[in-house]
């Protein structure tokens, strides 16, 4: 079991609200993401659950039990940092056991534990080496493999894969989904990284200055955001917004248009808007066009197919598919 209720919670530092009242529901075997810009309280909001910042009031209920005055190491959540707090002088074995030999575990479970988990995260040959002789990506392992062996009601990771570089980002990215579909067990995920939300999450909780501005599948936040910072932080690249006449026109004081549904041509076509190429992105399998003199949207970013031919300087003009037009009132909300 592994249901995290938040009841509304707060936490101040000083006179600061950083998390003002908040209530959340993460439900049992559940890939929970926290995504949001840096200062969000993303990371203060997980070290709450974790026990590692005490709230300012309201409760924490994990499977119904009331955690919120009961210290880190009776909650039974393992988190996984973004540093990996390896002991450097210790062997991968030592140091995925240690939690184990803390909490008084026989040797005989220790040792089925940890073969288990380096099976499970392809650590079993490195298992006598030290992490000074590992990838970052093997030692970002065995700090999960440190939180498996203690066969936790949830694990809880904040930012874990920043200090990697891009292609082994994506490995462990992988690797974490993979292994949370194995285990069922609930995961709750901070992340500034969009990508990684869609990619991973069951569900994402997208905050801003300490409030959750939405809770949904990644799908649903993609297609319906409810106003325009989710839809602006969600999807890459970002939706392109326009203001003025063309927005007005659609009864709408902001219209929003994801690149891949804008059309390209070199020729004029009706009710279309010209512009100008600016950068052409040519990555492979699609080009990313920032197109200048849109009027209400300067640069506009056009996702088009990867065998587009296109130049700097050409003259292009864009017609948007109406179906997936988000149109936002003045505060900002979806209409």
């Amino acid at each position: 079991m592994g249901r995290i209720v938040l009841e509304t919670i707060t936490k101040k530092f000083g006179e600061l609200e950083v998390i003002p009242p908040l209530d959340l529901t993460i439900e049992d075997g559940e890939f929970t993401v926290f995504v949001g810009p840096s200062g969000c309280g993303k990371s203060t909001l997980l070290r709450l659950i974790a026990g590692l910042e005490d709230l300012t009031s309201g409760k924490i209920l994990i499977d119904d039990r009331d955690v919120t005055e009961i210290p880190p190491s009776k909650r039974e959540l393992a988190m996984v940092f973004q540093t990996y707090a390896l002991y450097p002088h210790m062997t991968v074995r030592k140091n995925i056991a240690f939690p184990m030999r803390m909490a008084g575990v026989d040797e005989a479970e220790q040792k089925k534990r940890i073969e288990a988990a380096a099976k499970a995260l392809n650590l079993t040959d490195y298992l006598d080496r030290k992490p000074g002789q590992l990838s970052g990506g093997q030692r970002q392992r065995v700090a999960i493999g440190r939180a498996i062996v203690r066969d936790p009601t949830a694990f809880l990771f904040d930012e874990p894969l920043s200090n990697l570089d891009a292609a082994l980002r994506v490995g462990m990215r992988l690797e974490i989904s993979e292994m949370h579909k194995r285990l069922k067990t609930t995961m709750i995920y901070v992340t500034h990284d969009q990508v990684e939300a869609m990619t991973m999450a069951d569900k994402i909780v997208v905050l801003q200055a300490g409030v959750i501005e939405q809770v949904g599948s990644p799908l649903e936040l993609y297609r319906t955001p409810r106003n325009k910072f989710v839809a602006g932080f969600i999807g890459s690249p970002k939706m392109n917004f326009i203001e003025g006449e063309k927005a007005a026109a659609l009864s709408a004081h902001t219209i929003g248009i994801r690149p891949e549904h804008i059309q390209v041509s070199p020729e004029p076509r009706e009710n279309c808007w010209q512009g100008t190429v600016g950068v052409a992105e040519h990555l492979g399998s699609d080009t990313f066009i920032h197109v200048h003199g849109v009027q209400g949207c300067d640069p506009m970013t056009v996702r088009a197919s990867g065998e587009l031919s296109i130049n700097h300087g050409d003259r292009v003009y864009l017609s948007a598919d109406a179906a997936q037009i988000h149109k936002f009132n003045d505060k900002g909300l979806r209409i």
